[in-house]
């Protein structure tokens, strides 16, 4: 049989794996498919490549530039999904896995890329918060802003997820600005060198971007710097020992980790076995003891129920297990496949036995069961394993010994106080659930288990439908959790980024912080409008460009036909002496939507023009009052600019209504759709 040679890219060229590289094994037939690693790899040669190329070329994209190539390498990664597929068979992994690993990796590259598009600015400074006014006369004010670190970012990713494990810290990473060295585990790399040699083939990372490292990383670690991410997820004790390195701490590097959790599910007291809630329950839990073997790491480890129904949930969840295919993952009807190694297999049933010293098995004899189309002796199979704790409060290895695969823990719980002590009795973990309809119940947990959970995932029958699952990180939802479970955040939208860039604090003038955060700030320079700026099109308009209107006077007559017009007769416009009574009014005052109706009226252009559509407003403010008899005037700044498409883009501008004595009655930012010129 031929084996793999599982190749490592670095500075711009694949490195085939040397005498020393580690044998690589199917999971389905124990043997030998393929080898992977390099003693000769040059570290310093792929760091110096990926800080003097790689990075300066993302960093001259803007962040929508970015944006776009992340959508460019998830539609290059969806068009060679089958090949992916074909190759995760050797992993253990089934087709339902893929959907996980692949389809999951995969779509959270295109949720970044549709962040990045949305929430990020077409531009290379990212503006974190508002401003900040730090003298009275708004001459020096504040702005925190985030850019890219000018390292690289070295992902060293678990063997369960080698296309998602891959990606979900390679999206973030990429949008950021940051050149990132994957190292997968070796277990599975051969899935990630083919992800990786799609994307690098699709031709849409600038040279530097991404490099591979499959094998060992040598003593990578020992040189990078403050301007490097470490991102890590594995085990506590791998971590522990990489967090540790000397070059790390004395450089106070970023390190980011993922690693054990003993993640909890509670079944709420009001789930009684005859409600909804519980037969969702039974299949949350099975599905995540099935689902890549188990071998996940927000995967329920500690089944919690109160005490009255534990033999209820023992048994219904048996009989799930029970008509459960475990086999050849290639096979239509198998619901569950191996383990990644016979080395992992060996793991868990050593992990199993620790939790075994404090609780009964009640589901699945690993000596006594069938592999459908495979050799369970030779393959790494396991039948998923269920314990019973009678004594959790006094137990210690179910709570902190994690066999990483289809083994989980069921144990009784007195009130929803002790369910909660129970749940954190983990150290800290990356996801906790409750299924229950009963919103006390979830708010309890919410503030009992909080601190010690990275996401609560509460479903019941009103949500079950559209629900993602206890054991699904979301790229939208921050993805992490406290003490045992690493301490990280990734994902969680545009959160992740920022694990890749430096916040920063800057202080200067109105015009310093514009010309910084391409955005105008009250009190800039503003430049006269050469034309009305509604006849200017996306990219004609300039930041900072101004319209001042001349005013109007708003009478009696005027307060009175709005309110008559459009039904608010709010006393504070039609009753002089209530008015008077509010400690907001002199009396009669005009209605705010009146003022801002006339506003536009003072500065909208009515022919048809590259002013596509208004999409809205924000931050509207109302400052002070205006009476019959006050004028008003409109001062309408170019804000911000943000391309949407090839044939528009929003422009955001800035809105002040002034009455006669220059003072500000009101504010607000204005959303248009402007077509581009050509």
């Amino acid at each position: 049989m031929t084996l793999l040679d599982v190749q490592s890219f670095a500075a711009g060229r694949w490195i085939a794996p040397d005498t020393d590289a580690r044998m690589i094994e199917n999971a389905v037939t124990g043997a030998p498919m393929g080898r992977a690693g390099n003693r000769a790899l040059d570290v310093q040669e792929m760091l110096d490549h990926a800080r003097n190329v790689g990075g300066p070329a993302l960093r001259a994209l803007t962040f929508h530039d970015r944006a776009r190539m992340l959508k460019a390498l998830a539609a290059a990664l969806t068009s060679h999904k089958q090949a992916l597929y074909d190759l995760s068979f050797a992993t253990g992994a089934t087709q339902a896995d893929h959907l996980f690993d692949i389809d999951g990796g995969i779509g959270t590259m295109f949720v970044y890329a549709s962040k990045g598009r949305r929430e990020m600015p077409d531009a290379h400074v990212y503006l974190d918060g508002e401003v900040e006014q730090l003298a009275r006369d708004g001459t020096f004010l504040g702005q925190h802003i985030a850019t890219p670190l000018q390292g690289v970012a070295v992902h060293i990713n678990a063997f369960n997820f080698p296309v998602w494990g891959m990606l979900e810290k390679l999206a973030p990473t990429l949008l950021a600005g940051v050149p990132a060295i994957v190292k997968p585990a070796t277990a599975t790399c051969y899935v990630t060198e083919l992800a990786v040699r799609i994307m690098l083939d699709s031709g849409s990372l600038p040279p530097g971007a991404l490099q591979l490292v499959s094998g060992g990383v040598g003593d990578m670690l020992d040189r990078l710097t403050c301007q490097d991410v470490v991102s890590f997820t594995g085990s506590a004790e791998t971590a522990f020992k990489l967090r540790s390195t000397e070059n790390i701490l004395r450089n106070s590097i970023r390190f980011v980790a993922e690693q054990d959790s003993l993640n909890a599910s509670v079944l709420g007291p009001d789930a009684t076995p005859d409600t909804p809630e519980f037969d969702l329950f039974i299949k949350e839990v099975h599905r995540e003891m099935t689902t890549k073997a188990g071998q996940k790491c927000t995967a329920i480890r500690r089944i919690l129920a109160p005490a009255q129904h534990v033999e209820a949930v023992i048994d219904a969840l048996g009989q799930r297990i029970g008509k459960t295919v475990i086999g050849d993952p290639r096979a239509e009807g198998t619901g569950m496949g191996a383990l990644v190694s016979n080395a992992q297999k060996r793991d868990v049933l050593a992990k199993a036995a620790l939790i075994g010293s404090e609780a009964t098995r009640v589901i699945g004899d690993p000596d006594n069961f069938h592999a459908e189309g495979a050799d369970a002796d030779k393959g790494a199979f396991l039948p998923p394993m269920v314990f019973h704790c009678a004594d959790p409060d006094s137990a210690t290895r179910v709570h902190d010994t994690e066999a990483f695969g289809p083994v989980s823990t069921i144990m009784g719980y007195g009130d929803l106080g002790h369910a909660i002590a129970l749940a954190n009795k983990g150290g800290g973990s990356l996801v906790a659930s409750v299924i229950t309809h009963d919103g006390d119940v979830a708010r309890q947990v919410a503030l009992g288990a909080g601190a010690f959970h990275g996401r609560l995932y509460f479903n019941n029958r009103d949500s079950m439908k559209g629900a993602t699952g206890h054991g699904a990180p979301m790229p939208h939802m921050v993805h992490g959790g406290p003490g045992r479970a690493g301490g990280g955040e990734e994902l969680g939208g545009i959160r992740g980024v920022m694990h890749y860039m430096q916040r920063t604090a800057i202080q200067g003038s109105p015009d310093i912080l514009t010309a910084i955060g391409s955005k105008w700030v009250p009190n800039a320079t503003e430049k006269p409008a050469p034309a009305h700026p509604f006849t200017r099109h996306f990219d004609e308009v300039d930041i900072g460009e101004t319209l001042h209107t001349a005013p109007r006077t708003v009478t009696l007559e005027d307060i009175e036909h709005f309110a008559e017009f459009t039904g608010d007769t709010f006393y504070a416009h039609m009753d002089d002496a209530a008015a008077k009574r509010n400690p907001f009014f002199p009396g009669r005052v005009a209605h705010g939507y009146l003022l801002l109706s006339f506003a536009a009226g003072l500065f909208v252009e009515p022919n048809e023009g590259p002013v596509l559509a208004n999409t809205g407003l924000d931050n509207l403010r109302f400052m002070k009052p205006v009476e019959a008899g006050d004028s008003i005037k409109v001062r309408l700044t170019v804000k911000h600019k943000t391309p949407r498409n090839t044939d528009y883009g929003e422009v955001r501008w800035h809105v002040t209504l002034a009455n006669q004595n220059d003072e500000h009655v009101a504010e607000y930012e204005l959303l248009t759709m402007n077509a581009y010129s050509s």
